[in-house]
């Protein structure tokens, strides 16, 4: 055999210019080869010869090493010619072969194995430097605005197609506003001493029918220049202005004011959600979405790299928090300290606020976070800072030792003071003495500020640098 298989390689050198290595590789894995007799040496070389030295796809003075569809041709050839060999041979020989072809087809699924192995290594050791972050926080808190903020400070942001995406949501959350404010402007007509104050207008009356209506639907309509007149006439009556005043109770979103100022915007032909549109646009986040970046942004090399974890704040939603908790790396919990006033979007019979502090405190007692970093954010401070000269934080239960100063900005550092230390004495409270040592880090934050939020995780990263070289 080896005879015949110098020739035709002889042959094929003569041919091609150049040794053809590929058949010298790949001509002993052919079953077949293992039990030619000399009759056979004889056909397969006449077989071979003439097909690999006339075939069009094999172009002179060219190693098929170089060239695929040579291989593709070459090996396709030895193939047909052992099959059509095979099945001349008698029954105890061909016996011989296919066990040796079992064997080889063992051999080639173990190389497809230990490639497997060896990319899932490799996967391992690249996951081994990524830092989990995992964002906690109850529903409404502004963890999807954090997320959202990290793709555009971090990652290359939105692109046209997904900031086109957002448009029936930032429609939606219009009509959803305008039927909060019309319904409720109804219902309290009917309960209120001075209910003649969120009486609508007979003119306009019609109208929020109508958008209240569709603000019930599942699908909406796109805003219009029509429907964003009548959008207008709701909400500059008096009494959806004084119903909106009262929104704490109603479960109004944040993003009214914004999107109410921006109507006529939001209506045009062309319209193309700005990031500022996407960051106001609320939609409950179900299930988990992930997101992998680095403080030091896409463009640069070298920085930690980090996979934060967002997860709806619902209730509903909590039972997908436990599978995420192993190998966590940090823990960034996020509060929105102006809720003090307001009910659960999912139990209006429970105070906001109280609901972030026995979520924290549950999280803060699991097992699996005994040596992990928490990040806590106070977030909301644009809100709590016009609130709380109105409002005051004794409206809620864990706030009713809070004693305030003086309406002005030294009441809102001193509220701000006063709701920080809540937090820190409640992390000590829940925090076992074997525990008190981990890292833990408050930080003020409004998710919509930009340039706030980009400091905020590059505090974080150099908090969690310290605290790996500590190690």
């Amino acid at each position: 055999m080896q005879d015949v298989f110098m020739r035709l390689k002889f042959d094929l050198t003569d041919v091609f210019g150049v040794e053809p290595s590929c058949l010298t590789a790949d001509f002993p894995r052919v079953p077949f080869a293992a039990a030619m007799d000399d009759a056979e040496e004889v056909l397969f070389y006449r077989h071979m010869t003439p097909i690999v030295a006339k075939d069009p796809d094999l172009p002179k003075h060219r190693p098929p090493q170089e060239d695929d569809q040579a291989q593709q041709v070459l090996h396709a050839s030895i193939a047909e010619c052992a099959e059509t060999l095979e099945k001349q041979r008698p029954d105890h020989v061909r016996v011989s072969t296919r066990s040796h072809s079992l064997n080889e087809a063992e051999a080639a699924e173990n190389g497809k194995s230990a490639d497997i192995d060896r990319r899932i290594l490799q996967e391992t050791k690249a996951e081994q430097h990524i830092h989990k972050l995992l964002l906690l926080g109850a529903g409404e808190s502004g963890k999807s605005t954090i997320f959202k903020q990290i793709k555009l400070l971090f990652q290359t942001g939105f692109d046209d197609a997904e900031l086109r995406s957002y448009t029936s949501v930032i429609h939606a959350n219009v009509y959803q506003t305008i039927k909060i404010l019309y319904d409720g402007a109804k219902e309290l007509a009917q309960v209120e001493l001075e209910s003649s104050k969120y009486v609508i207008s007979p003119d306009n009356q019609e109208i929020g029918e109508k958008l209240s209506e569709i603000g019930g639907r599942l699908d909406y309509p796109l805003l219009s220049k029509e429907l964003v007149q009548d959008v207008k006439k709701i909400w500059e009556d008096p009494a959806i202005q004084e119903t909106y005043s009262r929104g704490s109770i109603l479960q109004v979103p944040d993003c009214a004011q914004y999107f109410m100022e921006n109507l006529d915007r939001l209506a045009e032909a062309d319209y193309l959600p700005t990031k500022e549109d996407v960051l106001h646009a609320r939609v409950r986040t179900n299930g988990v979405v992930e997101i992998q970046f680095s403080p030091l942004g896409e463009s640069k090399r070298g920085g930690e790299v980090y996979r934060l974890y967002d997860v709806g704040g619902q209730r509903n939603e909590r039972r997908k928090w436990i599978h995420l908790f192993e190998g966590v790396n940090a823990v960034i919990f996020c509060a929105a300290i102006s809720e003090y006033d307001q009910m659960l979007f999912e139990d209006e019979t429970q105070n906001r606020m109280m609901e972030t502090k026995e979520l924290f405190d549950w999280v803060l007692k699991q097992r699996c976070f005994e040596k992990t970093p928490f990040m806590l954010f106070l977030n909301k401070f644009d809100i709590f800072e016009e609130k709380i000269q109105k409002v005051p934080l004794t409206v809620c239960e864990w706030f009713k030792d809070y004693q305030p100063l003086a309406p002005g900005k030294q009441e809102v550092e001193h509220a701000y003071e006063f709701v920080k230390k809540k937090f820190e004495e409640l992390y000590f409270q829940s925090s076992k003495p074997d525990r008190v040592d981990r890292v833990f880090k408050i930080f003020r934050t409004t998710a919509l500020d930009q340039k706030l939020v980009k400091k905020t995780f590059k505090l974080i990263d150099e908090s969690m640098r310290r605290s790996r070289e500590g190690a």
